[in-house]
């Protein structure tokens, strides 16, 4: 099991950024809360709005809009783990994620390949993503694998599922998969299940997490609802990864942009928490600004790495584990 070193800890050798006040902090949750309360998140699929509903939200059955009360959202963040092991094939390679501690994987998911022998640029595919697990298991600074690229050898709407063997057969490491939706999370639970060895111990140690994002602004889909729902009946953890862009689907300041990212979060941590209490989330982001030359994610600017700093304090600040994307 890897418990990696601390960062920014009260030691001589570390090192620490430290994008937020504690007041500033404060200042995001509380607009989050009122967020939440006030205008709510869009909630696609019905089971989701009927767990939200048992769970005490205000339900509109018309517009599909949920509103969270805050001792709703408030409890639902203090009965998340702090503390989630992710479980691999070789138990040497389990990583601990708990507060302070800082691990690393490979960025995804890639659509395109250049081809190591011909130099070709070419769409990816399964042999391809066989690779990619190799190199990463054979990496000691990556420590879980994420799905690196998309294969497109195959049919696509069971794609993910070609993804995840190959994932499982070669790698020793825990690995991190966008499932798509809730039929196809099922089946990836019993595909893990088949290599663990049974369902219950695929329970007691996951081999998969399972990453899901919401839409922005505000908006939980019926495939995000089904995978969060999904992820914590199996007991698997799922990371809910907000992807907003300051300017395009989130206000440009980004303040304004954290809070709509914390809003769309803890949203999905509640419904997870609704479904299964103690169900395992990682406080996910791949939020950043729009490049408005191209209408696209600015991923390697300096506004995704405040943000992503950003993010960290957040999760730290409601115990959770986090996962940053970025470059």
């Amino acid at each position: 099991m890897r418990r990696n070193q601390h960062a920014g800890g009260e030691r001589s050798d570390g090192a620490r950024l430290r994008i937020l006040t504690d007041d500033e902090i404060r200042e995001i949750h509380l607009s989050t809360l009122e967020v939440l309360e006030q205008t709510g998140v869009w909630v696609e699929d019905e089971e989701a709005r009927t767990t939200f509903a048992a769970g005490g939200a205000v339900v509109d059955g018309v517009t599909g809009v949920v509103r969270l009360p805050p001792y709703l959202v408030e409890e639902a963040l203090r009965s998340a783990p702090s503390r989630v092991v992710l479980a691999a094939r070789d138990s040497k390679n389990d990583l601990v994620l708990e507060p302070g501690r800082v691990g690393f994987t490979n960025f995804g998911e890639g659509i395109q390949v250049v081809d190591p022998y011909t130099g070709e640029l070419r769409p990816s595919t399964v042999a391809d993503f066989v690779n990619a697990a190799r190199v990463a298991d054979a990496l000691d600074s990556v420590d879980v694998f994420e799905k690196a690229i998309s294969v497109h050898d195959v049919p696509q709407e069971t794609a993910v599922l070609y993804q995840a063997e190959a994932c499982l057969a070669n790698t020793s490491k825990h690995g991190f998969m966008g499932s798509g939706n809730g039929y196809l999370t099922k089946r990836l639970v019993e595909m893990a299940a088949a290599v663990a060895g049974g369902a219950e111990k695929l329970r007691a140690r996951p081999l998969l997490t399972f990453i899901t994002c919401p839409v922005s602004p505000l908006k939980l889909v019926r495939d995000c609802c089904e995978i969060i729902m999904e992820s914590a009946r199996a007991g698997a953890a799922v990371n809910i990864l907000s992807m907003a862009m300051a300017g395009g689907s989130s206000p440009v300041t980004l303040a304004g942009t954290l809070v709509t990212h914390n809003a769309e979060v803890l949203s999905g941590l509640t419904l997870a928490q609704l479904t299964r209490k103690g169900a395992k989330v990682i406080y996910g982001s791949s939020t950043t600004a729009i490049d408005l030359r191209l209408a696209s994610a600015s991923v390697g600017s300096p506004e995704c790495a405040l943000i992503s700093g950003a993010v960290a304090q957040l999760a730290r600040f409601y115990l959770l584990p986090s996962w940053v994307a970025g470059a």
